[in-house]
């Protein structure tokens, strides 16, 4: 399968390493935004085609699909973009940073005969899997969520550290991973959602810290801590406290709560949550089924984001 990969920093980085343990797949075009930076990762990674329009990339011979790592604002007119090219797409979290976009965007992935996914990735990290095989097969019961979510970022600058040409945003790109692990672990759509938030940034006009509360009809609580203003350790924790255990995911690892380490290197074919959120793509343009985290799954995440917005 030949592909674009729409983006050159530092999320298109770990898709093209994930991509590189994947049979079958090949990069033939990269999409950027910056050139330097653009050539310089092609030239890197032997990408034979680079270029700054998306549309020349898409129009490559061959490419059936793209995965577009691109700023925020742009995911949900670009995913529509590739989709009207005839072409499958992954979009990164978030699908759009509102309602409106993304459900113009599960619109036109409906009337298509395409895949359109987007990289809720949570749903495929070994140690999230773990939980969540355990909670649909009965033997855990989710009491309440914990998330913690930190960043420094008190400048514009990515995971890089190289200056961004967009700004970042905790409701609808960090709490959206949040939000949507949560309702995918229970099954549910939050029936009660607040949010608060403090000052925002000067220069940047964002929030720089946020705490969300989520409920769902069968009881389970969500508590989500959001900052950028926290100087590490960074990225996110999540505590699930069960009816009959504790366990605190990071990323690909998992602890109880005596902090004892739980094998999760069996739950797939990977440890890496990146790279089994794209072969589930891929597989499913391949098998000609709904992935899970289509846009169409998705949607109910942006509507609750939405209604949290609205109580800001």
């Amino acid at each position: 399968m030949k592909i674009v990969m729409a983006g050159e920093g530092a999320i298109a980085r770990k898709h093209l390493a994930g991509i590189e343990r994947i049979d079958g797949v090949e990069v033939v075009s990269l999409a950027g935004g910056n050139p330097a930076d653009t050539e310089a990762l092609a030239q890197e990674l032997g990408i034979e085609h680079w270029s700054l329009d998306l549309d020349e990339c898409l129009s490559r011979s061959g490419v059936e699909a793209a995965i577009l790592t691109t700023p925020t604002q742009m995911h949900a007119t670009q995913a529509i973009q590739v989709l009207e090219a005839g072409k499958h797409v992954l979009v990164e979290i978030p699908m759009a940073d509102n309602l409106a976009d993304s459900q113009r965007l599960v619109d036109v992935a409906d009337s298509s005969s395409l895949t359109a996914m987007a990289c809720h990735t949570r749903r495929f990290n070994p140690s999230h899997q773990w939980v969540h095989n355990r909670i649909t097969s009965g033997e855990l019961k989710l009491q309440h969520l914990v998330v913690e979510t930190y960043f420094f970022r008190r400048e514009n600058k990515n995971a890089l550290g190289q200056a961004r040409t967009w700004t970042d945003h905790l409701l609808w790109h960090h709490a959206c991973h949040t939000v949507d692990l949560f309702q995918y672990q229970t099954g549910e759509v939050a029936d009660r959602v607040a949010a608060l938030q403090g000052p925002e940034h000067p220069e940047l006009g964002i929030a720089m810290d946020m705490t969300i509360g989520l409920t769902v009809a069968s009881g389970a609580v969500c508590s989500l801590a959001l900052s950028f203003n926290n100087d590490g350790p960074l990225g996110t924790f999540f505590r699930y406290i069960c009816d009959n255990g504790t366990y605190i995911a990071r990323y690909d690892e998992l602890i109880d709560g005596s902090g004892e380490s739980i094998d999760v290197s069996k739950v797939d074919v990977s440890m890496d949550g990146i790279e089994l959120q794209d072969r589930e793509f891929f597989a499913a343009i391949d098998e000609g089924r709904e992935p899970n985290g289509s846009v169409r799954q998705c949607l109910d995440a942006m509507t609750t984001l939405d209604r949290l917005e609205q109580t800001l």
